[in-house]
Parts: C-alpha cells; structure tokens; sequence
C-alpha cells in the first residue's frame, strides 16, 4: 500500500462556525461555507476544494503530456461542477470540460481526455475509496 503524502494533512475548527485552518507540508488553507448557510466565505467549500484538487491534477497531467509530445498548446482550461442525485441512492455527477488556446487536432482532442481521465485524483474518485476514521 502507498502512502501519498509524505506528511499527513492537518485540519482544525474553532468556535467560529464553518471556519477550518487545513495545515499540509508547507502552507495553510482556509476552508469555509458561503454566507449563504451561515459561513464567513472566507475560503473554498469543501466540495470547491474537491473539485480544485480534480483541476489541479487534470490540468498537471495534460501539462505534462503535452510537453512529452511537444505539441504548442500554450494554455489549457478547465471548468467543473457537480450535482448529487439522491433518488434511489447517493449518485455525484461531477462534469469536466476542458479547453485549449491553441487549435487542436481531432485526434490529440481525444487523445487529450484519454489522458485527463488517468489523473491520478480522477482515478481515485472513479474507484472504491475506504475512509477509516478514529478518534
């Protein structure tokens, strides 16, 4: 089994509600809710976050793809968002749509989200994921 951090991620809450410090190796994040729901805004959501972590390892892995190939994509896009179904049973739809600067080839347009859907945080959330909590 891999561990893949080399520290553990660290977060706390205080009294003020919604309102969590997430410490990892090197910085801190603050988390909040919107002020819709009672939060101070004053950071992303949860599930913003998660769907940051999602960009950022999509956008990473094309990156690095694209260099490989050294084909001239300059800049790449990404916008994502997600919505629950709770019907039957708990169902997250999350939607990813990318987008390139710089014309591309049909052929490198599917090759592209080929290699967007085998980003390491997309197969985490594509497969069986185990949380083992304890206190």
């Amino acid at each position: 089994m891999a561990t893949l951090l080399s520290e553990p991620l660290r977060g706390s809450i205080g009294t003020t509600k919604y309102y969590c410090t997430i410490v990892w190796r090197n910085g801190t994040l603050i988390m909040d809710e919107p002020t819709t729901i009672a939060g101070g805004d004053k950071g992303p959501d949860p599930y913003s976050t998660l769907l940051a972590a999602l960009a950022g390892c999509t956008l990473s892995t094309l990156r690095m793809y694209i260099d490989r190939k050294g084909w001239n994509i300059p800049e790449i896009n990404v916008t994502l968002n997600m919505t629950q179904d709770t019907s039957v049973e708990l169902v997250t739809n999350i939607t990813r749509d990318i987008t390139f600067t710089a014309n591309i080839t049909d052929e490198q347009r599917e090759r592209l989200l080929v290699i967007a859907s085998k980003c390491p945080v997309s197969k985490i959330l594509e497969n069986k994921i185990i949380i083992n909590t304890t206190a």
